[in-house]
């Protein structure tokens, strides 16, 4: 087979696989692309972020100290919340994340303590890998973190929805959730305007929720379009 024809069948493969994967990826962005809404801060913004948190019960939540949990069944979660610190497992990996001083977080690979020259590049993973994880699991409690600004929506149906926007921390600052609530002020979803999707405010479901035993509740399962992040192995005890 000479050259010619090599570089027309490879160009053939090429195109083949391509051209759906654009034309799906074009219909799904003409479809769910929006514009990120506008909306008012203010003290109505406050007050409807507070009957989500109320509906939650915010309360256990805080009083909450440890929180164990599996993130699409690849990282693995030891979370202190009172020492500000996190077991982060993936992989053949472990770090012990320090969020009070990152120089004291520490590094494990196949069990045995790490401290060469990829070190930090681990630790910053792991920290990563938190941000991601941590925020599908406990993210309607971060309404009032520092840096979080919160807006009053109406929707095309005329419902009040929470818009908030995060201008400092985490892995991405400047991203923004539109929270949709029931009728008794409960998440059910958010839209998403965030830096790692092309494709701005899809819509990702918040409805399958369990009660664990320090009383908080936190979700089990998010579907995303066709895709599902499934949170398994969650256990959340509270302050002694």
């Amino acid at each position: 087979m000479t050259i010619k024809k090599v570089l027309k069948l490879i160009g053939g493969i090429v195109v083949f696989i391509t051209l759906p994967s654009l034309l799906f990826f074009g219909v799904i962005y003409l479809k769910y692309n929006e514009e990120l809404p506008k909306g008012i801060q203010g003290t109505n913004a406050d007050a409807l972020a507070v009957k989500m948190l109320d509906a939650l019960d915010h309360e256990a939540y805080k009083n909450t100290d440890y929180i164990e949990w599996t993130f699409k069944n690849k990282h693995h979660y030891k979370w202190y919340k009172s020492a500000d610190s996190c077991e982060v497992q993936w992989s053949n990996f472990k770090v012990v994340l320090n969020f009070k001083n990152h120089s004291n977080s520490k590094v494990y690979v196949l069990d045995q303590k790490y401290n060469g020259i990829e070190k930090q590049d681990f630790i910053d993973k792991a920290e990563s890998y938190f941000n991601n994880d941590s925020f599908w699991l406990v993210a309607p409690y971060k309404v009032f973190d520092t840096g979080v600004e919160r807006r009053l929506v109406k929707t095309e149906n005329q419902k009040d929805a929470l818009l908030i926007t995060y201008t400092t921390g985490g892995t991405t600052p400047g991203d923004s959730y539109l929270w949709h609530l029931d009728d008794n002020n409960h998440p059910i979803s958010y839209q998403m305007w965030v830096a790692i999707l092309p494709i701005k405010g899809l819509q990702a479901t918040w409805t399958d929720w369990m009660l664990t035993d320090s009383g908080a509740k936190l979700p089990t399962f998010h579907k995303l379009l066709f895709l599902g992040i499934e949170l398994t192995n969650i256990k959340a005890e509270s302050l002694k």
